[in-house]
Order: C-alpha cells, then structure tokens, then sequence
C-alpha cells in the first residue's frame, strides 16, 4: 500500500473523530470548527511522524531499484548471450560443414559406383 494511502486515510480517520467529539462536546460552531481542525491536524502529524521514523525514504527506494547492480547483471547477461551465439554460430557452421562433406562424399562414392559399373 503507498504511503499516500496511509496519510489520507488518517486525516479522514482524524477529521471524522475530530468532528464526533467536537459536536459531542460543543453547541458553538467556532468551537465545533476549532477543534474539529485542531483534532485533524494531530492525526495528520501523527501519521507523518509514524512514518517518518518507520521508513526512509532513500534507502527504500535504493533497496527497491539499484540501477548500478542492475547494469552490471544487464551487461553479463549480454555478454554471456554473445557469447552463446558465437558458440552456437559456430556449432552450426561445423555441422553445416560436415553435412556438406557427407553430401560431397556421398555424390562421388556415387560417381565412382557408376564409373566403376
């Protein structure tokens, strides 16, 4: 849940107990307002000092993304990807190469079983 969530929440939570105390307690409307507001403000700051002394800020948002350790896994993997390829292309290449020396021995034992028939 985002931190915005939590500050709207309680400043609701505060204005609506704020506000049932208030009309409780007082028949002026000035008294009503004043301490309807002054309940209000409490839970606001409440709520922004509980979180202030439960998270912070820069190491949250560190710990969510590292953008230096994420470069350097994104530049291993595609150097192990590069890698791989050339591997693979090359792998290839020999198999095609192979495949093309059967194909070539297979045409002259061909060319010879003729000529020698």
């Amino acid at each position: 849940m985002r931190i915005e969530n939590f500050i709207y929440f309680f400043t609701i939570c505060g204005f609506f107990i704020g506000l049932v105390f208030s009309i409780i307690n007082f028949n002026d409307p000035m008294y009503i307002l004043f301490y309807t507001f002054l309940i209000t403000l409490f839970f606001y700051l409440l709520i922004h000092l509980s979180i202030a002394s439960f998270l912070d800020i820069k190491s949250l948002s560190k710990n969510i993304f590292d953008k230096s350790k994420y470069e350097e896994v994104s530049d291993y993997f595609i150097y192990e990807l590069e890698n791989r390829e050339k591997k693979i292309n090359s792998l290839v290449n020999v198999t095609e190469n192979i495949s093309r020396e059967k194909k070539s021995r297979a045409n002259s034992d061909e060319l010879h079983g003729k000529i020698a028939a």
